[in-house]
C-alpha cells in the first residue's frame, strides 16, 4: 500500500523551515509534518498575512514536497494542563503564555488551537496533530487517594474545553489527531476508551498513532490500531526500546536525561528498538489507513542526520508490504 512518508519538523525546529525542506528533500522524503514552532509554521502570522502561507507553499514545492499534516503539540498541552508552571512557559509563545496566569493561559491556547485548524483549512491539509493536556495526570500515582470523582472532573473539564476547539474543527472541515501519550487526557487504551466517551465520540477527534510511548508502558500497539480503527488519523513512526532488567532501571525513568543509561527505556532508530514494526504495518493496511507515514526523529543517541534518512529507507521497506491474509483476523481474534 502507498502511502506518502514525512518526516515530523518538531525536532528539527532549531534549523530554518527551508533548511528541513532541503535536508528531507535530499534524502528523500515525500513531505513533510510541518511543526507550528520554530519558524516552521507560525499560527498567528499565517492567518494575518496573505502571503504567509503562499510563501510555504511556494517553498516546499521548490523542493518537491507535500504536507498534509501541521503539528501544535506544545499549545495544545497548555489546554487543559494543571498546573500551568514554568515547563509551560519554555514551550508557548510569549502571546500565549502572557503573564502567566493559569487560567489565561489555558483560555489563550485553547484559541491558538482553533485558530490552528483555520490555518491548516488555509493551508489545504485536513489533519492537525497534537496534545491536550490534562488537568488529572497528576494524580496517575493515585496516591494520596484519588476520589473518582475527581477523574470524572478531569475528564469533564477535558469535553468542557475541547468541545469548542471541535466546533471549529467541524466548522473548516478539518479533524484534530491526538498523540496518545503520558501527560495527556488519553495515554493508554482505557484512557483513550474514557477521552472518547467525554466528546461522544465525535467524528473531530481522532488519534496520532505512536507505538513508542505504548511499549514502554507494556500495550500492544498492533492491537491498539485494530481496536481504534476508526479513529487512526495520522500516523508517527517513533521507536522505543526497554532496557534490561537490573533491579534498579525503572520504567517512569527516574527523572533522568534521555539517552542517560540508567534509565529503564529510551528513544531508538526506528527499526532498532521493541515496536513490532511489521505486524503495525499490516494492521494499518488491515484498517485501511491511507494517510502519510510520519518520521518523528528522536534517538539522543544517534546522530540526526545519520539517522534520519536511515529511517526512511526502514519505513519504506515497510510501506511496501502488501494487504494481509484473512489468517491476520484469526491471528487477533483470540487475543
Amino acid at each position: 500500500m502507498t502511502r506518502p512518508i514525512t518526516l515530523f519538523t518538531g525536532q528539527w525546529a532549531d534549523l530554518p523551515f527551508e533548511e528541513v525542506c532541503r535536508l528531507a528533500s535530499e534524502w528523500g522524503y515525500d513531505g513533510l509534518e510541518i511543526a507550528c514552532w520554530g519558524d516552521h509554521f507560525e499560527v498567528d502570522k499565517a492567518l494575518a498575512d496573505d502571503s504567509y502561507i503562499e510563501r510555504k507553499k511556494e517553498t516546499l514545492a521548490k523542493y518537491n514536497l507535500g504536507v498534509w499534516t501541521i503539528s501544535n503539540h506544545l499549545v495544545g498541552q497548555a489546554v487543559c494542563d494543571h498546573p500551568i508552571d514554568e515547563r509551560h512557559k519554555g514551550i508557548l509563545p510569549a502571546r500565549i503564555w502572557g503573564d502567566g496566569e493559569p487560567e489565561g493561559v489555558r483560555r489563550r491556547a485553547a484559541e491558538e488551537i482553533k485558530n490552528t485548524a483555520r490555518a491548516a483549512a488555509a493551508l489545504g491539509v485536513t489533519t492537525v496533530v497534537g496534545f491536550t493536556g490534562s488537568s488529572i495526570w497528576h494524580t496517575l500515582a493515585m496516591f494520596p487517594p484519588v476520589p473518582p470523582s475527581m477523574i470524572e472532573a478531569g475528564y469533564a473539564d477535558f469535553a468542557d474545553r475541547w468541545n469548542p476547539i471541535l466546533d471549529v474543527f467541524d466548522e473548516v472541515g478539518v479533524r484534530f489527531a491526538h498523540e496518545v501519550h503520558p501527560s495527556e487526557i488519553a495515554y493508554d487504551y482505557h484512557t483513550t476508551v474514557r477521552t472518547l466517551e467525554a466528546i461522544g465520540h465525535r467524528p473531530a477527534f481522532g488519534l496520532n498513532w505512536d507505538p513508542s510511548h505504548m511499549v514502554w508502558q507494556d500495550l500492544d500497539p498492533a492491537g491498539f490500531i485494530l481496536d481504534f480503527a476508526d479513529r487512526i488519523y495520522h500516523v508517527d513512526c517513533k521507536d522505543a526500546r526497554v532496557a534490561g532488567r537490573d533491579g534498579r532501571r525503572g520504567r517512569l525513568a527516574s527523572h533522568l536525561p534521555w539517552a542517560d543509561p540508567r534509565r529503564g527505556w529510551d528513544f531508538v532508530s526506528t527499526g532498532r528498538g521493541d515496536v513490532p514494526w511489521e505486524t503495525c504495518f499490516r494492521a494499518l493496511n488491515h484498517i485501511g489507513y491511507d494517510g502519510p507515514i510520519s518520521i518523528e526523529w528522536e534517538d539522543a543517541g544517534m546522530d540526526r542526520l545519520h539517522g534520519a534518512p536511515e529511517s526512511l529507507a526502514y519505513i519504506r521497506s515497510l510501506n511496501a508490504i502488501t494487504p494481509p491474509a484473512a489468517s491476520f483476523d484469526a491471528a487477533f481474534s483470540s487475543e
